[in-house]
């Protein structure tokens, strides 16, 4: 595995739906192969998914797409517990604690709980950031336009500081 900051390249990486949404409603799906070979997608997360029918752009590459692969969530502990998360925000964390796994998560709260458990994590702004940075991608901004278009809110100076981070 290789550390880069605060996030590991390797093996596998735990995803919560809205990243996964977004990445695959944008067509960006692909962008998370550069962090892991597999991506474990806990069963709370895959039923949130499925409850949009097999129309679904998720739906389909959740059912389509061999790296992404539905995985049973342990228990949720009583440190998880404590946030009242959602239940696709708790299975993720209990997910990529149980197994020291990294973590992909937009929503804040869910963010929050993931570090307060040292369990490094990425949102989908950050794939797409972090992609630019490793040359995966030429450039940040269309892929954050595509992600904007397929729902993601950011404000613009949100945008324009991620910009800048990476010379754009």
């Amino acid at each position: 595995m290789i550390w880069t900051g605060n996030w590991r390249v390797g093996e596998r990486a735990v995803i919560n739906a809205s990243p996964l949404i977004l990445l695959a409603r944008s067509g960006h799906l692909g962008l998370l192969r550069a962090f892991a070979n597999e991506v474990w997608v806990p069963e709370a997360v895959a039923g949130e998914i499925q409850q949009r029918g097999s129309g679904d752009v998720t739906a389909q590459a959740l059912a389509t797409t061999d790296w992404l692969v539905v995985k049973p969530v342990p228990a949720i502990n009583v440190a998880i517990a404590e946030w009242r998360l959602g239940a696709g925000e708790s299975a993720t964390v209990a997910l990529a604690l149980t197994h020291g796994l990294d973590a992909i998560i937009d929503d804040l709260a869910g963010r929050k709980c993931a570090e307060s458990l040292g369990i490094p994590l990425r949102g989908t702004l950050g794939i797409v950031l972090a992609a630019r940075r490793r040359g995966v991608i030429p450039a940040a901004r269309p892929v954050i336009d595509d992600l904007v278009s397929a729902g993601l809110y950011l404000s613009r100076r949100v945008i324009d500081d991620a910009l800048l981070r990476v010379g754009e």
